[in-house]
C-alpha cells in the first residue's frame, strides 16, 4: 500500500516577496511535515517595506479553488489568512460548511507588519459574527485582538482574561500572541475552549527586524501539527517551538530593505 501525505490547505493572499501569505504558509507546511495546498483569495503587491496594492480574486473563483482541492485530495487541516471583504468571508464559510472539517485555524489578518491595512472595515464584524464561531482556533496578535475586542491591551497580565473573552463563550480556542508588547520575556497565552485550559507559552524576546510573516507562519505551523494528528495543546506547543527556531535563525540574515522574513527551513539548511 502506498503512503499517504498529511495534507494542510491554506486560504489566503499571496506575497511576491515570499515572506508572508500563501508563500509563507506553504513553506511552514512543508517544514512541519505536511503536503501543502492552497486557494488564493488576492494577489497582493508587497515586499518587506510595505503593501502597494491588493487585487482581489473573484469570490466564485476562490470558492472554486477550495472545492477543487477538497473534492480531489482533501485536507487534514485548513488555515485561513487574509480575507479582505465580507462577501468573501461568508462565501468561504458557506463553502467549508459543506465539507464538515474541524481542524480550521483562522489567523485574523487585519494589518500587515508594515502597518498597512488589509481588511475592509465592514468586514471586521462579519469576521466576528460569521466565521470565528465556525473555526477551531484563532491566532490574533495584540493589534488584531484590540480590534476584535474594541479596546486596548497594554500588559501581559491581562492576556488570559482577553483570550477567554475572545473565545466567545468557549465557541473557539484562542492563541493570543504577545509579540507586540514591550516585555523582554514574552508570554503567549493559549485558551483551549474545548477543555477550559490556559497555557502560558513563554520565550525570551528575540530582537530582530525580521518579523515579516510571523503571524502567517505561526498559524500555518499550528495547522500542520493538527493535520498530523497532534492534540490541540501539543500542536500549539510544537508550533511555538518552531516559531522560536525560525525567528532566531532568521535574525542572522539580511533580506530586503524593511521587515525581513523568518527562516522557515532552519531545521533543514
Amino acid at each position: 500500500m502506498k503512503k499517504k501525505y498529511h495534507i494542510a490547505m491554506t486560504i489566503a493572499g499571496s506575497d511576491p516577496s515570499g515572506g508572508a501569505g500563501i508563500q509563507a504558509d506553504l513553506k511552514a507546511f512543508s517544514a512541519c511535515g505536511c503536503y501543502g495546498a492552497s486557494a488564493i483569495v488576492a494577489v497582493v503587491d508587497e515586499n518587506t517595506v510595505g503593501v502597494t496594492g491588493v487585487h482581489p480574486v473573484p469570490v466564485d473563483f476562490v470558492t472554486g479553488q477550495i472545492k477543487s482541492v477538497l473534492d480531489d485530495i482533501g485536507s487534514d487541516a485548513i488555515k485561513i489568512g487574509m480575507l479582505h471583504s465580507k462577501e468573501l468571508i461568508i462565501a468561504i464559510r458557506d463553502t467549508l460548511i459543506g465539507y464538515n472539517y474541524t481542524n480550521i485555524v483562522l489567523d485574523p489578518v487585519m494589518v500587515a507588519t508594515s502597518g498597512d491595512k488589509l481588511l475592509q472595515d465592514e468586514a471586521i464584524q462579519t469576521l466576528k459574527d460569521e466565521l470565528i464561531p465556525y473555526v477551531r482556533v484563532i491566532t490574533p496578535n495584540i493589534p488584531e485582538a484590540e480590534i476584535l475586542l474594541n479596546r486596548r491591551i497594554e500588559k501581559q497580565e491581562d492576556l488570559p482574561d482577553f483570550a477567554r473573552e475572545l473565545s466567545m463563550n468557549r465557541q473557539v480556542s484562542v492563541l493570543l500572541k504577545a509579540g507586540h508588547l514591550s516585555d523582554d520575556v514574552l508570554t503567549d497565552v493559549f485558551y483551549n475552549a474545548e477543555t477550559d485550559e490556559l497555557l502560558a507559552l513563554s520565550s525570551p524576546r528575540i530582537y530582530t527586524n525580521n518579523t515579516h510573516g510571523t503571524g502567517c507562519t505561526f498559524s500555518s505551523a499550528l495547522a500542520a501539527y493538527l493535520a498530523k494528528g497532534e492534540s490541540l495543546n501539543q500542536a500549539v506547543r510544537l508550533a511555538k517551538a518552531y516559531m522560536e527556531r525560525v525567528i532566531q535563525a532568521g535574525a542572522e540574515y539580511e533580506i530586503g530593505k524593511g521587515h525581513g522574513p523568518v527562516h522557515h527551513f532552519v531545521d533543514f539548511w
